[in-house]
């Protein structure tokens, strides 16, 4: 789609892909960058926008995100969550396949594609399952997902207990180029929790999942990525040792990715009291010295990405007794104010980080167009203005459900335009 062209200009552009931090022009050409510089001339019939003060990225890339669609759309579409995405900066998500049914075969994966670009918002990248009705039992036929548009393979909701059925994903992925994605969980030992096994759930009365549930996964992963030489990401890594694991299986080698979502970088179990289910999620929030550890592995690149695990669930749903609440809580609408303002505003961490955790590093392990502004690639552009506040206020979400522990926290950072193939599809009016 040819779109009329669009000069941004004056911003501070961040590009750690280029090494680039000053103010610079931005023009974007047929949907792609064409020229990034100073002083650039206006194209013809160009449309400028005047980003002084503002802060110019590479699009936000969120790599776990779960749409519900097809089966559960009244907690999201895949329309109203490219949306919402966009509305928080982001440019591309990767949604998750345990949908109902499961984006299990190749004719689910281009359905999400096709229903993905009709929402003509932020892109969407559907992963596959490994396991045929994320069963854990029978491999999926992942070369045909990947031909139909699926860009990993994950059965996200589901661990994948069975080690065998592991190792033979990794080995078949090879094939494809693509990484396996595991949600690290032991289910034999984390099965009847409903939070973090610690100090608060014995003070609530409620069971925990030990560290040790996603513990062992975590090391399994490890040693079949070793045993496979594949690809294994790691998803929303929520402990100390894990952390530790995967810095170990890096100094090794050995290729290991993970992420770090928002809810674990700034939250703890103590959120939970007053049994406030949208602070359930799994993995449950952990101990402060879990979230310290998670916070330096994301600082030092142990966790290569941030990735916000939106998982929306309707009102009714979460209104229910703690333990039978469903887990999860939506993301994309305050990623990008979380991370400034709790790790660049702070001074934890310098802005081309911040970009490299959320736009490069996904788009690299991925293999996802975007993460670079440099000549010639996608015209996906994120415009922040850094001093920008703001309050979490979920009835202004464009996301259909409103569960998150973050309403009413007050942010600095705020998303004002994004830029998707080098069209303006949000910005604040």
């Amino acid at each position: 789609m040819t779109h009329r062209p669009l000069l941004i200009r004056g911003g501070r552009v961040v590009d750690p892909s280029q090494g680039v931090d000053e103010v610079l022009d931005l023009l974007l050409v047929n949907g792609a960058v064409l020229a990034l510089g100073k002083n650039v001339g206006p194209a013809a019939e160009a449309r400028e926008i005047d980003a002084r003060g503002l802060v110019v990225t590479p699009g936000l890339i969120d790599v776990h995100v779960h749409l519900r669609e097809p089966g559960q759309e009244h907690k999201e579409t895949i329309a109203s969550g490219a949306r919402a995405a966009a509305a928080g900066g982001i440019t591309a998500v990767c949604s998750m396949p345990n949908t109902d049914p499961p984006v299990d075969d190749p004719a689910t994966v281009g359905f999400v594609v096709a229903e993905g670009k009709r929402a003509g918002a932020a892109r969407v990248f559907p992963m596959g399952a490994i396991s045929v009705g994320m069963a854990g039992q029978a491999l999926t036929e992942i070369g045909e997902m990947v031909e139909a548009g699926a860009i990993a393979v994950t059965d996200d909701g589901r661990p994948v207990m069975d080690s065998g059925l592991m190792r033979l994903a990794l080995e078949y992925a090879q094939g494809f180029g693509i990484p396996v994605v595991d949600h690290p969980e032991d289910l034999t030992l984390s099965r009847d929790g409903s939070m973090n096994e610690g100090l608060v759930s014995s003070r609530l009365g409620l069971r925990g999942k030990p560290n040790a549930s996603e513990d062992i996964h975590i090391i399994r992963d490890i040693l079949l990525a070793k045993l496979t030489g594949g690809r294994i990401h790691l998803q929303h890594v929520s402990t100390a040792y894990g952390v530790e694991a995967i810095r170990r299986a890096k100094a090794e080698g050995l290729q290991v990715t993970g992420e770090a979502s928002p809810h674990h970088l700034l939250l703890t179990d103590e959120a939970v009291d007053g049994y406030r289910t949208e602070a359930k999620m799994n993995p449950p929030l952990r101990s402060p010295e879990d979230r310290e550890a998670v916070r330096q592995g994301l600082l030092d690149g142990t966790l290569d990405m941030v990735a916000t695990d939106h998982a929306p669930h309707h009102y009714d749903e979460k209104e229910a007794a703690f333990d039978d609440a469903p887990n999860g809580v939506v993301g994309l609408e305050t990623s990008l104010g979380l991370i400034h303002t709790h790790f660049v505003a702070t001074g934890l961490m310098d802005l081309s980080t911040m970009v490299e955790r959320m736009s490069v590093a996904p788009a690299r392990v991925f293999a996802l167009p975007g993460g670079s502004l440099s000549v010639g690639s996608p015209g996906d552009v994120t415009v922040f203005d850094p001093e920008a506040e703001w309050v979490v206020d979920p009835k202004r979400f464009l996301s259909k459900s409103r569960n998150t522990p973050f309403a009413g926290w007050k942010l600095k950072g705020k998303p004002m335009f994004t830029v998707v193939g080098g069209a303006v599809v949000w910005e604040v009016k």
